[in-house]
């Protein structure tokens, strides 16, 4: 979902400590000073009354903003069980019932029609499954809470701009959990400064109009810094003899260097003349990724690498790639292992963020730091035998 995993949590301080009110607190009082900023920023106390009348606390949304245990899968399980060749077929389907919009798309933004109907299907299953969580109710419920206010208290005020546009209704809009709307899942900020009416009939309506949502996604893409008509993500094989340190995001290497390393595509030609990184997202004995500029704009709309790295890779799957080469990696660490590991980590100074089993980039960086002391192969990788090292 669009920007909101894994985000830095911050401190909860007393509600009445805060100058701005910035969470928590009784949810009564923090309606009222988000109305004091709303009015403070021009808009009428009428229209401000309007928005938050009957707004009120989700605890539903809550409990799945807590829960994410999906994302605790490793790239070849989560990959597989999100992409069937049925929402391969059908990907295929909607990219020539929608071949013109996608022929604007690749012309006006330069971003391929396969990383579009990606975040398509995995968002709302092409439209299919948008949510049904009040929209008003989620964002308002997630500024309160005091784990994200950074991200969600702008959401609101976005979306009271909407309301005031006459595009949000903050009784009927729904859509996900986390505040996001339409086929793409956009949050309010998104849909006020990228939102295009791609069918012209003079209202940007991401929850019923593919060419509306679509030529949205390509916009905020194009405004998040995707780099028109490039590549984004290659399977590629990477020799035993390779020195693993220097895979992750942390390395950049012009495409002809890796070349000299001995690495080789599996699916067609490397690009030249951009820099890249090599993943390895289980590790040297699994798969093998080339990341070129774009793959890192993926995680400006998701900040979970494994739904990154998986809708990348499908997006290439939908532009004809093969499938990749799972390998065989080295079994990994689930739940209360991974846990353990992080709290290992974390006791040894590294910032790992939350304690949450999920591997992500903080994890991964700490994970590849010790394996380095530790003499192993540094591919980023954690298994039972660094636990028991750590």
């Amino acid at each position: 979902m669009r920007r909101t995993f894994f985000a830095a949590m911050l401190f909860c301080v007393p509600f009445a400590q805060m100058a701005s009110a910035a969470c928590g607190g009784s949810f009564s009082g923090f309606i009222d000073n988000l109305k004091t900023e709303v009015v403070a920023s021009g808009v009428p106390a009428s229209k401000a009354d309007a928005f938050f009348a009957g707004v009120r606390q989700d605890p539903a949304v809550l409990q799945a903003d807590r829960k994410q245990e999906v994302f605790q899968l490793p790239f070849i399980e989560f990959s597989r069980r999100l992409i069937s060749n049925d929402r391969i077929n059908r990907g295929r389907a909607n990219g020539k019932r929608y071949d013109a919009v996608f022929n604007q798309i690749e012309r006006d933004y330069g971003v391929s029609r396969g990383v579009l109907l990606a975040f398509w299907a995995f968002e709302t299953d092409y439209g299919a499954f948008q949510g049904d969580f009040n929209t008003a109710n989620a964002l308002v419920t997630l500024a309160h809470d005091c784990r994200r206010p950074e991200l969600f208290r702008p959401q609101v005020l976005a979306a009271v701009e909407l309301f005031t546009k006459g595009q949000f209704d903050p009784r009927r809009t729904t859509g996900a959990w986390a505040g996001e709307i339409g086929m793409v899942q956009m949050l309010p900020r998104d849909i006020l400064e990228n939102g295009v009416d791609g069918d012209g009939d003079g209202k940007v309506s991401l929850k019923t109009s593919a060419p509306d949502a679509l030529l949205s996604g390509a916009a905020m893409l194009q405004d998040l810094g995707w780099r028109a008509g490039e590549p984004w993500l290659a399977e590629v094989s990477v020799p035993d003899s390779f020195d693993w340190s220097l895979t992750g995001l942390e390395t950049i290497k012009p495409v002809s260097e890796w070349r000299a390393l001995g690495i080789t595509p599996r699916n067609g030609p490397l690009t030249e003349g951009l820099g890249a990184s090599l993943l390895l997202p289980q590790g040297r004995g699994g798969p093998a990724f080339i990341a070129y500029p774009n793959f890192r704009v993926y995680f400006d709309w998701n900040q979970s690498f494994t739904y990154v790295m998986t809708a990348a890779y499908f997006a290439t799957r939908l532009e004809g790639a093969k499938v990749f080469d799972a390998g065989n990696p080295q079994k990994g660490l689930a739940g209360a292992q991974m846990k353990s590991l992080q709290t290992k980590l974390q006791d040894r100074g590294h910032d790992v963020g939350k304690i949450d089993g999920i591997l992500g980039a903080g994890t991964r960086a700490a994970v590849r730091a010790e394996q380095a002391r530790l003499g192993m192969p540094v591919d980023g990788w954690p298994t039972a035998a660094l636990l028991s090292q750590l």
